[in-house]
């Protein structure tokens, strides 16, 4: 519970602060993305969970941008569970989850009317979860997080973000509340999904790259502190 509690306030913190300023499309509006895949990891999967929605929920109500950010906000902690259960070896969740959201995506009759190199990132992301499903199957991804942990924790990191991107991309389009909130034509989803492909591969990143770096020594700090016992 103390690593909970300190996760959550991190997000809390990290959820209040605006990010990098961009069009509307209702993709990580704060810092959260950095918090996001390193709560999932060193927390685990459930754990993770928690402790990001807590963080987001309060982080919300601080950094207040409407009610409608609250549906969206909740792939940033499923992206902490994806990330958590890759690190972990479980990998089937993962497949569904990205099989069954990409099939409902596509199935939407607006999506055909989008650009479809705009998820690129997202298409990236399930082509990294096939390669760590290949390595789990495979019987090297313990392997790879003895040797080489930095590259192993990116990748889960990836995985994870880019789910939470998906669950967005599902709220806003399958589920139709581009039009049930928003009231967007096919016009400026168009625009909105061109911004979309440089603003938030971007940030997905800076995110990576500050998970894999901190993710080593993170571990061996709370491992002294034997804060993983509590």
């Amino acid at each position: 519970m103390v690593l909970v509690s300190i996760f959550s306030a991190l997000n809390v913190v990290s959820d209040s602060i605006m990010s990098i300023p961009e069009m509307p499309s209702g993709v990580w509006y704060s810092w959260n993305f950095i918090m996001e895949p390193i709560t999932g990891i060193v927390l685990g999967p459930f754990a993770g969970f928690l402790a990001t929605f807590i963080g987001v929920m309060i982080g919300h109500y601080i950094y207040f941008i409407d009610v409608y950010e609250f549906f969206f906000t909740v792939g940033a902690p499923l992206g902490a569970m994806f990330s958590g259960l890759l690190f972990k070896g479980k990998w089937k969740l993962a497949i569904i989850y990205y099989s069954a959201l990409l099939m409902a995506y596509f199935v939407s009759p607006v999506a055909w009317q989008l650009p479809v190199w705009g998820m690129w990132d997202t298409y990236l992301g399930g082509a990294v979860l096939i390669l760590v499903v290949w390595m789990i199957r495979k019987g090297s991804w313990k392997i790879q997080l003895k040797k080489r942990p930095t590259y192993a924790i990116a990748l889960c990191a990836f995985v994870g973000l880019e789910a939470d991107v998906l669950f967005r991309i599902f709220v806003f389009i399958p589920c139709q509340t581009n039009q049930l909130f928003y009231g967007f034509n096919v016009e400026t989803l168009r625009v909105i999904w061109i911004a979309g492909a440089v603003g938030t591969p971007v940030k997905a990143a800076i995110s990576t790259l500050a998970t894999a770096i901190v993710g080593p020594p993170l571990f061996k700090a709370i491992a002294k502190m034997n804060l993983f016992r509590e």
